[in-house]
């Protein structure tokens, strides 16, 4: 561990949506962040980028030259309908990302992404699945944004933890068990009431 990190992480002035629930992963024995829905995270040293998923989306972009990365965590597809909205909605959270990652030396053309979630947790019909639609618009957009898919882990009917190291574009996630999807759903529902009231590889572990 780096002495007094994450104090210092705790202390900086952020950024709106920017993460800031930071912690000692015990796992990892590192220094974290966790990203919440709406929220984003961008860094180049060697701690631990973490989010769970449903239908939601993280996106995990990675300047291979600069060795900077960040994760996003979305709810929903398109452009929201208000600025208080912020990083629930796919647009704005890609715009957020990618912005926080050139302040700190990134380049566009050097930019690459790993994608997770959007499963479907309960049984939904046609436009009712979040899951697909938030895949279909996040894939768009980085076909549009000319930035590659190196690698995903998306659909499907499971939530996920992932874990995502900025310093070395490393992408982990975890398929979580059953059990843990009312948890995951109690906390994708609280998120969508408040928006209502206002807005490599991949290693399977």
């Amino acid at each position: 561990m780096v002495p007094g990190r994450l104090e210092r992480m705790r202390a900086a002035v952020r950024a709106p949506g920017e993460a800031r629930f930071f912690y000692r992963d015990a796992a990892f024995h590192a220094d974290a962040v966790k990203v919440m829905p709406g929220e984003y995270f961008v860094h180049d040293e060697d701690i631990v980028i973490t989010t769970t998923l449903g239908s939601c989306i993280a996106a995990c972009l990675w300047d291979r030259q600069a060795r900077i990365g960040g994760m996003n965590h979305f709810m929903l597809p398109g452009d929201g309908q208000s600025a208080d909205d912020g990083g629930r909605y796919g647009s704005c959270a890609m715009e957020l990302l990618i912005n926080g990652l050139l302040k700190r030396g990134a380049t566009r053309r050097t930019l690459e992404a790993k994608v997770f979630g959007g499963a479907a947790l309960m049984p939904t019909q046609g436009a009712l699945n979040v899951g697909q639609r938030n895949t279909e618009f996040v894939t768009r957009y980085l076909r549009t944004e000319d930035i590659p898919l190196v690698s995903q882990d998306v659909l499907g009917g499971w939530p996920r933890r992932v874990c995502f190291f900025p310093r070395t574009g490393r992408a982990m996630v975890r398929r979580l068990p059953p059990t843990q999807r009312d948890a995951v759903l109690a906390l994708e529902r609280d998120a969508g009431r408040r928006t209502a009231g206002t807005g490599g590889s991949i290693d399977l572990f």
